[in-house]
C-alpha cells in the first residue's frame, strides 16, 4: 500500500520519544505478542508501530510486508515497510521500483532459513533508487536442520553468542554431501532474493570467519562459502567490535577515544579485506586498522559505506554482523542519519521525527536486545547516537564535487560564484534579491547542487557547481552545507542525550548507596557531554 502522509503531533516529540525508550528498556520486541512486554505495552508498541507508517509515508510510497504473528521473523517488524520510491513525482519517474511486492514476500519465505535466528535480507534505506538491508549472517548446519523453534527459546546472550550447541559441524564428512545439497537450496533461495534487491555488496562486521562455539562451527558467512555461491557479489569483510566490547567504552565514562580492541584474541580470526577499487577515493590506510580507537574505526567504516552507496552504479548493499541485532544497527542507523542530514532522504522529517524513527525502527522493531545489554553495561544502543558528534563534517556528506555542466539561464559563472558569498547576516546583493527567491532553490526550475569540496565550508567555485532539475531531494541538498548538517545532526544528538538521560539512564546504573549513585551520575554526565547535577539527569 501507499504511504500515507501525515502531520507531526505538536509538542508531542519529546513525550513520544521517552515512551518508545521506556517501552524499549522494559523487554525485547517480539512481533508474536506485539512486543514482548505483556499486555499492557501491547497498544504502546502499536503506537510505536504506526509512528513508523507515518513518518515514512512523509517521503516514500512503500508496501507492507506482512509479519503479524512473525511467521517469517520473531524478531522483525509485524510490518516490515518496503521503500518504492520517494513520493515526488520527479523521483517516481527516476527510481521507480521494478520490484513486486508478492514476488519479494515470496523470496523473503524461502530464503528466510539461509541466515542466523532467521534474519533475513531486509531492505530498510531507499537511497536513488538503491537499497540497504539488514540481515544477520549465514545459518551453520544445526538450525538448517529443522530446529524452528531456535528463534523463540532463546533470548539471551551477547550479539555474537550462538545459542544452541551443535552436535556435527558443516565439515563433518559424513554430512557433507546432504549438507551440499541443503545448503544449495537455501543459500540459494538467498542469493536469489539479494539479485532480486539489486544488491552487489555485502559487507561483513564479523570478527570471525565463522562463530565458534565448543569447539564447533556454528553460523558461517559470505566470505567462507566453501563452495563460492557468493563470488558474483563484492564481499567486503569489515571486522568491528560485538557489543560486549562496549562495556568498555562505558567503563571508561563514555568516552571512546583511545579505545583500542585486542585483535590478537584467539577467536578473531576475520582480516579486514576491501577490494582495492572501492577505498580509493577515500585516502584511507586500511592497512592500519587495527590500530584505530573506536571513534576511527566507526567513523572509517562509514565512509566506506557512504562510498558504496553513493557509487555511479545502481547496486545497493547488504549490512550484517552476526545475529544483526547490534553492530548492524549501529551501521544502519548512523547511514540513516548522516544522508537525512545531508537533506538527501527522509527529507521532509525534523530531528526529532528522525531520531524517533531511527530508535524504533532500525533498533527497537528490529529486536535489538537493550534490556540484556544494559544489564551487562554493553551499551552499543547510546554509543550510536552519542557518535553523532564525530560524523557532522564534511568529510562524511554524500553530496560529491562535482564540476560545472551548465548555467543558470542568465547568469554568469561569476555571478553564480557571488550567491555563496553572501555570509549569514549581511544584506542580499542586488543579483541576490533578483532570482534567489528562497533559500530552497535559485528558481523555479533549478537548483544549485554544492558536493563536499576539500575547500572551507561554503564557498566554492565555477569548477565545483552543477546545475539539475530542481526535486524535493535536490533542493533539500542544496540547502544543507556543512553547518547545516553539523546543525542537524548536533540537534538529533541532543534531543536523544536528554531524553535518554530522563528514561534509560538511570536504569543503567547499578544499585548503589545515593552518594555512589550520584558519582555514577555525574560520571554519565562527563562522559556524554552533559552538565549539571544529578537531577538535570
Amino acid at each position: 500500500m501507499a504511504g500515507a502522509r501525515g502531520c507531526p503531533q505538536a509538542g508531542s516529540g519529546e513525550r513520544a520519544l521517552a515512551e518508545l525508550l521506556l517501552e524499549f528498556s522494559r523487554a525485547q520486541y517480539r512481533a508474536k505478542d506485539g512486543g514482548g512486554g505483556g499486555a499492557g505495552s501491547s497498544a504502546k508498541v502499536e503506537r510505536i508501530e504506526k509512528r513508523c507508517l507515518e513518518l515514512f509515508g512523509r517521503d516514500y510510497c512503500y508496501s507492507l510486508i506482512q509479519n503479524v504473528n512473525g511467521e517469517i521473523c520473531g524478531h522483525y517488524p509485524r510490518q516490515i515497510v518496503f521503500l518504492e520510491y520517494e513520493s515526488t513525482d520527479r523521483e517516481r519517474n527516476m527510481f521507480e521500483s521494478t520490484v513486486q511486492v508478492s514476488k519479494l514476500q515470496d523470496l523473503i519465505n524461502r530464503s528466510k532459513m539461509a541466515r542466523c535466528r532467521g534474519r533475513f535480507v531486509c531492505p530498510v534505506i531507499l537511497y536513488k533508487g538503491k537499497h540497504v538491508c539488514r540481515s544477520a549472517t549465514l545459518a551453520g548446519w544445526g538450525e538448517l536442520y529443522g530446529r524452528t523453534g531456535y528463534n523463540y527459546i532463546f533470548s539471551g546472550g551477547s550479539d555474537d553468542a550462538w545459542a544452541d550447541t551443535e552436535d556435527l559441524s558443516e565439515e563433518d564428512s559424513a554430512f557433507r554431501n546432504a549438507d551440499s545439497q541443503l545448503f544449495d537450496k537455501v543459500r540459494g533461495h538467498d542469493i536469489k532474493l539479494l539479485r532480486y534487491l539489486s544488491i552487489r555488496y555485502i559487507c561483513d562486521l564479523m570478527v570471525e570467519n565463522k562463530k565458534v562455539k565448543f569447539g564447533l562451527n556454528v553460523t558461517s558467512s559470505e566470505k567462507v562459502d566453501k563452495a563460492q555461491r557468493y563470488a558474483d557479489f563484492t564481499l567486503l569483510s569489515i571486522p568491528y567490535p560485538g557489543c560486549e566490547f562496549f562495556k568498555e567504552y562505558k567503563d571508561r565514562d563514555y568516552r571512546a577515544e583511545g579505545l583500542v580492541f585486542n585483535w590478537k584474541q584467539d577467536y578473531v580470526d576475520a582480516p579486514l579485506s576491501i577490494p582495492v577499487s572501492l577505498t580509493r577515493s577515500l585516502n584511507i590506510d586500511w592497512s592500519e586498522y587495527q590500530s584505530w580507537d573506536l571513534v576511527q574505526q566507526t567513523q572509517n567504516y562509514l565512509k566506506l559505506l557512504i562510498s558504496l552507496i553513493n557509487g555511479d552504479d545502481d547496486s545497493g548493499l547488504l549490512v550484517h554482523c552476526i545475529s544483526g541485532w547490534d553492530r548492524t544497527p549501529l551501521f544502519v542507523a548512523l547511514l540513516r542519519l548522516s544522508l537525512w542530514a545531508d537533506g538527501l532522504i527522509h527529507a521532509s522529517l525534523e530531528p526529532a521525527e528522525i531520531l524517533y524513527l531511527t530508535v524504533a525502527y532500525d533498533w527497537f522493531l528490529f529486536g535489538h536486545m537493550l534490556v540484556d545489554r544494559l544489564s551487562k553495561g554493553e551499551e552499543i544502543f547510546f554509543f550510536c547516537f552519542n557518535f553523532l558528534k564525530h560524523i557532522t563534517s564534511e568529510e562524511f556528506s554524500a553530496v560529491k564535487l562535482q564540476r560545472r555542466k551548465s548555467l543558470l539561464p542568465g547568469f554568469t559563472v561569476e555571478e553564480i560564484c557571488m550567491l555563496s558569498e553572501c555570509s549569514p547576516g549581511t544584506p542580499a546583493t542586488p543579483l541576490e534579491q533578483r532570482d534567489r527567491g528562497s533559500t530552497t532553490s535559485l528558481s523555479s526550475d533549478f537548483s544549485l547542487v554544492l558536493e563536499s569540496s576539500p575547500g572551507a565550508a561554503g564557498s566554492f567555485t565555477s569548477e565545483a557547481v552543477e546545475l539539475m532539475p530542481a526535486g524535493a531531494q535536490t533542493q533539500a541538498a542544496w540547502l544543507v552545507p556543512v553547518a547545516g548538517r553539523e546543525s542537524r545532526l548536533e540537534e538529533v544528538r541532543s534531543a536523544f542525550l536528554a531524553t535518554y538521560s530522563s528514561t534509560i539512564g538511570l536504569k543503567a546504573v547499578p544499585s548503589s548507596p545515593s552518594g555512589a549513585l550520584g558519582g555514577l551520575l555525574e560520571q554519565f554526565a562527563r562522559g556524554v557531554g552533559l552538565r549539571g547535577s544529578s537531577s538535570t539527569l
